[in-house]
């Protein structure tokens, strides 16, 4: 039976060696000036580095270059493709066509993948991009299971889901926060630690939103964190090829010790279907053991209907 690819966002050069001990196949890298909503910043000797590390381990590295793009940002990108296909990287994400036709002209040994965040929605969508060279579609986590599914039976190309950790449920180029405080006339250093993070809440529904700023704008995300652990049979029977762990807002600790247990619930979910779903209650519950207790887990869109 296919194995599927176990996808981790690290936040830092360190967490590669652990993570990938831990079971991680793939990671997905970048600076923040190209890339959305990255775990952590790596500068291009980090890109470098992170190559060396990861193929040394016979695993694969991408780089996400799926920010939206200016006219004045165009150079940046083609020089920094140029700089991606000299690194030897496995793949690069892309949501914007402008990055697409660049590779065409000064990369074409990448290797793309279509990340268009919230509208990877249909088929036809994946396949129409396959044929303009990505080979890989980066689903919206907005579709249920069933969606997920029926793309799969009907695309020509690779399909990667995301099956754990929190999602962006709103972006804004502007710095939405970091503007209303300069209007006030008042000094505020936007934190993403436990201590400090910024919330927007919800008191009917008692839920907190994580916010962070960064170069690419305003990010809402979720007040819980997709697990589907224990719902894992029908992805890997649809032979679904990559599974993402998402590692935004999270420590190096918990990315391993999630690591370990999605490589555990993989593993014998292809190999001793049996055996899996005898321990599948038991790996839900050893994540909900060092899940932050702000972060509720749930099963993001799979099983629910979409409600904006």
């Amino acid at each position: 039976m296919f194995k599927p690819e176990l996808l981790l966002t690290p936040t830092k050069l360190s967490d590669l060696e652990p993570l990938i001990n831990a079971g991680a196949d793939a990671f997905v890298i970048g600076e923040q000036q190209f890339g959305l909503r990255l775990a952590g910043e790596f500068t291009r000797g980090d890109v470098l580095k992170a190559v060396d590390i990861i193929h040394s381990h016979n695993k694969k590295v991408y780089v996400a270059v799926n920010a939206i793009f200016h006219n004045e940002k165009l150079d940046d990108v083609t020089d920094y493709m140029q700089f991606l296909q000299t690194a030897n990287v496995d793949g690069v994400l892309f949501g914007d066509p402008a990055v697409l036709m660049i590779a065409r002209d000064v990369a074409p040994k990448l290797k793309l993948h279509w990340n268009p965040e919230t509208t990877a929605t249909n088929w036809f969508q994946c396949n129409y991009w396959g044929k303009r060279r990505a080979l890989r579609s980066v689903l919206s986590r907005e579709l249920s299971m069933d969606e997920i599914i029926e793309i799969k039976e009907n695309t020509d190309v690779e399909i990667e889901v995301q099956v754990h950790g929190m999602t962006c449920m709103f972006q804004s180029k502007r710095k939405l926060v970091g503007n209303y405080f300069e209007f006030r006339k008042e000094q505020m250093e936007l934190k993403h630690d436990d201590n400090q993070q910024l919330f927007l809440y919800d008191a009917e529904r008692d839920n907190k939103y994580p916010i962070f700023e960064d170069v690419n704008g305003t990010h809402i995300m979720s007040p819980n964190d997709i697990c589907i652990i224990d719902e894992l049979e029908e992805l890997i029977d649809a032979n679904i090829d990559s599974f993402k762990i998402e590692g935004v807002l999270k420590t190096t600790d918990y990315l391993v010790t999630v690591t370990k247990l999605y490589r555990n619930a993989i593993d014998l979910a292809v190999e001793n279907r049996k055996q899996y779903n005898k321990v599948k209650a038991d790996l839900v519950k050893q994540i909900e053991e060092v899940q932050p207790v702000n972060r509720p887990l749930d099963t993001g869109f799979f099983y629910k209907e979409t409600v904006y």
